[in-house]
């Protein structure tokens, strides 16, 4: 954790944008969300619905997020894929051993728990509650966007619950802690946002750049977005963006130069054949 903490100034802070982290400037791999039958790859798990393939010769992943309502669950299974692209033991994986709880597997998930709910980060967080109590634990779902089980190891692991209450809490739900203590909307709002579709961050840039130099057309763009072609040439529009016209000139009967055609071939053809 140290390394990648150094590599991608990831500390004591809660990461807003997982996607945003494996995008430019940090080239770890490329983040999409779509629908699991459009991912075009097999789902590694049907419960969080992901699905990751590797180019060696480009050193390039990709993986695919399917749209979902369950916001927590979303981050903390993209978190999962990470660890296995920054340990590179997807070689390791057997499609056969997905739902085994190998030592690969481990170490991914307890990765994802360090990287969405830091020690330090979770203290600090914590320190000034006089009491520990589930308010305390919805706060931490909250802040840090992670499941109650997640959060729950987390505080166990920090020394802030016991754990029989860790085993006690981590049946709790996300939307329940939500209503319980008044960030519904939130959940809301998280909740459309990890149900739309998403295009990688560096394939779009570079498509809208196409699409300036009048190489990539306004429906790939839209395509790729997943919305319609008003829409994006609306955006784009609003933003200044817009691809410069072409002038066609087409070349007047007059500019033709005067072609001397030999069909002296042509005619002795014919007699052959009529004889």
């Amino acid at each position: 954790m140290s390394t990648f903490s150094e590599i991608f100034r990831v500390f004591d802070a809660r990461i807003e944008s997982l996607a945003a982290l494996a995008e430019p400037p940090h080239p770890l791999a490329a983040i999409f969300r779509a629908a699991e039958k459009n991912a075009g790859l097999a789902v590694e798990d049907a419960a969080s619905l992901m699905a990751w393939a590797r180019d060696p010769e480009r050193r390039v992943v990709f993986i695919g997020i399917a749209s979902t309502n369950n916001p927590v669950r979303q981050r903390s299974t993209l978190a999962h894929e990470l660890a296995h692209v920054l340990f590179e033991d997807w070689s390791d994986l057997d499609a056969e051993r997905w739902d085994e709880r190998t030592p690969e597997e481990i170490r991914a998930d307890a990765f994802a728990r360090h990287l969405l709910v830091p020690q330090r980060g979770l203290k600090s967080f914590l320190n000034d509650r006089e009491v520990i109590d589930v308010a305390a634990l919805s706060a931490v779902v909250q802040h840090f966007l992670v499941s109650p089980s997640l959060a729950a190891i987390a505080m166990e692991e920090a020394g802030f619950i016991s754990p029989l209450t860790k085993a006690e809490w981590s049946g709790l739900t996300t939307p329940a802690l939500a209503a319980r203590f008044g960030w519904s909307d939130q959940y809301r709002a998280l909740q459309s946002d990890s149900s739309q579709r998403r295009a990688p961050q560096r394939l779009l840039a570079r498509a809208v750049n196409g699409y300036v130099e009048q190489v990539v057309s306004l429906r790939t763009l839209a395509a790729l977005r997943g919305c319609d072609a008003e829409v994006v040439e609306a955006e784009l529009r609003d933003a200044g963006i817009e691809a410069p016209e072409v002038d066609i000139r087409w070349a007047s009967a007059a500019d033709l130069p005067d072609l001397e055609l030999d069909l002296t071939d042509l005619e002795e053809g014919d007699e052959a054949t009529s004889g």
